[in-house]
């Protein structure tokens, strides 16, 4: 594991590939890496909370694991399963030569299979891999328990073989929308942090990296249209990766700055819902863009 002297370290080698870190971020992601702690990053959709670990795996060199949460995520699909198909093939053909199996022959690591969790721990790779358990809020309140083990020992138990413990803790990213409440478990033993939306010096700086097409008037100009748009009663505000996909879409058309219909043009990368659509549309007189 490379490592860092400081969170200003962390923020330069993140730099170098392409994302942008404020010092809170940075200082959170080098107390993770440093005390082998879970980090959980909430923040609004958008933010950048998975580009977070996708970026440090990248910075890292190491492989990013990912496990994406949703509404009745179980074990078998999050830490492991057993492989049943040749658990039967191995009686069927031990039945061919009058053998008997038993369930110790049967339930052993040759027939494990490893999910997201349990791969992480199991990984002997020369740098230990970046877990992304993303959009925790998505998946039930029993799914939080199971992974309690893992957050807090860095191991699993798997009854028939025993507890498996990494010998170099994964780094663990956890991301959540705040769609629910999480368990205080689960905070107890993660770091926090909560990314805001960037502000607009930094917010100019992303998208000059993610869309270099784009022209300084053009970048200035939807920053500042963006800044006025969040302040508005929506349902959705677009955060930096609709504001990101909005000016790609723009310098896609060719404009060089800011104008209503091109506005008007390309609202469907930043209005997600009719009403927000209606909304935007109705002040654009009042953030400077009137007919």
């Amino acid at each position: 594991m490379q490592e860092f002297a400081d969170a200003a370290a962390v923020q330069r080698c993140l730099d170098e590939v392409d994302y942008l870190v404020d010092e809170g971020l940075a200082t959170a992601l080098f107390f993770a890496l440093r005390l082998g702690q879970p980090l959980l990053l909430e923040g609004e959709p958008g933010v950048g909370k998975t580009a977070a670990a996708k970026a440090l795996a990248h910075a890292l060199g190491t492989p990013l694991i990912r496990l994406q949460c949703y509404e009745g995520l179980t074990v078998s699909e999050a830490l492991y399963e057993w492989n049943y198909q040749r658990q039967l093939l191995a009686i069927r053909l031990a039945e061919s030569h009058q053998e008997r199996l038993t369930d110790a022959d049967l339930f052993t690591e040759e027939f494990l299979h490893e999910r997201p969790i349990l791969r992480a721990i199991r990984y002997h790779g020369p740098v230990a891999p970046v877990l992304l358990i993303d959009e925790i809020d998505r998946a039930d309140d029993e799914f939080e328990a199971l992974l309690f083990e893992f957050l807090g020992e860095g191991s699993i138990t798997i009854p028939e073989l025993g507890t498996f413990t990494a010998t170099r803790r994964p780094v663990v990213i956890l991301t959540s929308n705040r769609s629910r409440e999480l368990h205080d478990a689960l905070r107890r033993r993660c770091l926090y942090h909560w990314i805001d939306f960037p502000e607009p010096a930094r917010a100019a700086e992303i998208l000059r990296r993610t869309v270099p097409t784009a022209s300084e008037p053009l970048i200035a100009s939807t920053t500042e249209f963006i800044g006025g748009v969040r302040r508005l009663d929506l349902d959705k505000a677009p955060g930096m990766a609709e504001t990101i996909d909005w000016v790609s879409a723009l310098s896609t058309l060719g404009a060089s700055g800011l104008v209503r219909s091109d506005i008007l043009r390309t609202l469907v990368s930043i209005a997600k819902t009719p009403d927000d659509r209606d909304t935007m549309t109705a002040s654009l007189d009042h953030l400077g863009y009137g007919g």
